[in-house]
């Protein structure tokens, strides 16, 4: 298990929720700084394809700002959407854009943890995660959890870093492993947050080996589809 502070007490939960507290101010701009804006077109694919099951009661696990939350919602006007962070500072960020865009009648963000959510079984249509089960401490919990609160028929999408292979793989390692943590710790009140970030990904199990993650833990018709060279994949299974 790879933590944020491997030097520090704490568990990987504590640990996650101190750093997200800590770079929520600057976490919107270095992400579309970091990320050349390509993540933006990764939430939009995921929205695209979550359209198509017409949702109506969503839960974005890890919502962080809400960045996926709003693309969901601009979307599917007719959505409920709960927006669920561990990290009270990103969630507070999130409420001053939900605000700003007049989304509050149909966003509401709210505390708590992924791996233990406040909610009663068979909640909601899907449940959605954009970066955030890498954050996980345990994740078969995790994804146990969200199967529950899903009901019959319902989806789970997730999207997730993932490592490319081919030409590709050298230009991400160095852009991940020494340039983006470069920026971050010259950016971020919290230098060792996109050394995490790189860490975090070389550990995920993706692809198959994810896949097999929710089919243990009793999604079913689990895929994935990656996205710019393999550097993002998108999950589906069904409850």
């Amino acid at each position: 298990m790879v933590k944020p502070y491997e030097d520090r007490p704490g568990s990987k939960k504590e640990q996650v929720t101190e750093m997200f507290n800590r770079i929520a101010g600057t976490y919107d701009v270095l992400n579309r700084v970091l990320s050349l804006g390509i993540d933006k077109g990764w939430r939009k694919t995921l929205v695209k394809r979550l359209h198509k099951s017409s949702p109506k009661d969503i839960l974005d696990i890890a919502t962080g700002t809400g960045d996926l939350a709003i693309a969901i919602g601009e979307k599917n006007p007719n959505t409920c959407i709960t927006g669920l962070d561990i990290a009270k500072d990103m969630l507070e960020v999130g409420r001053k854009k939900i605000a700003s865009r007049n989304m509050g009648h149909q966003i509401k963000l709210e505390v708590g943890d992924g791996e233990a959510l406040p909610y009663s079984d068979q909640s909601f249509d899907a449940v959605t995660v954009a970066f955030g089960v890498r954050n996980f401490e345990d994740l078969d919990k995790g994804l146990q959890e969200i199967h529950r609160v899903l009901k019959p028929g319902g989806q789970i999408w997730i999207l997730e870093f993932s490592q490319p292979s081919g030409w590709f793989r050298p230009i991400f390692l160095l852009y991940f492993k020494y340039l983006l943590p470069l920026v971050g710790r010259l950016s971020s009140k919290d230098p060792k947050a996109y050394q995490y970030l790189f860490e975090s990904v070389q550990v995920f199990p993706e692809g198959k080996a994810f896949n097999d993650r929710l089919l243990d833990a009793g999604f079913k018709e689990a895929n994935w589809q990656p996205l710019t060279f393999g550097t993002c994949s998108i999950y589906n299974a069904k409850h």
